[in-house]
């Protein structure tokens, strides 16, 4: 079993999670609605309704929390490994199962309910676009985690 210490984890996280965000922008841009989650993030921080939200905030608070996003996964793969004590694969199933409810539920809940301009019909597009980027965000977390630690 591959442990990482914190050092190790401090600086893989963010490593992690610009890969992964970089991976995901493709599938995004391919979905209908995979574009809207940083515009309402954007909208949410400006007020802005979604579709006139700052593209350059848009991208900016992208790689930020998808930098952030990369420490906590590394966060829950470690935590996951020390508490139960599982190898690499066993805590990688779990942490990126934990992820992709903890950012989907998150964007559900937070953001997404306090963005402005979206009529009713597009929440539900807009999760499901959202989901799809974010598994694929940690499947790609997931496999950087397992090169990184040897698995």
């Amino acid at each position: 079993m591959t442990t990482l210490s914190l050092l190790a984890g401090l600086a893989l996280g963010p490593v992690v999670g610009l890969v992964a965000t970089l991976a995901m922008d493709p599938v995004m841009a391919r979905l209908p609605e995979g574009e809207t989650a940083p515009k309402v993030a954007a909208s949410v921080l400006t007020d802005a309704p979604v579709d006139d939200a700052s593209e350059r905030l848009a991208t900016w608070v992208h790689y930020v929390a998808g930098g952030g996003s990369g420490l906590l996964f590394v966060g829950l793969f470690s935590g996951i490994q020390a508490v139960l004590g599982v190898g690499t694969a066993v805590a990688l199933v779990v942490a990126g199962h934990a992820m992709v409810a903890l950012m989907v539920g998150f964007f559900a809940l937070v953001p997404l309910p306090r963005a402005s301009g979206l009529p009713r019909q597009r929440l539900g597009p807009i999760r499901r676009d959202w989901a799809v980027s974010a598994a694929t965000y940690v499947l790609v977390a997931a496999v950087a985690v397992a090169v990184a630690t040897g698995i």
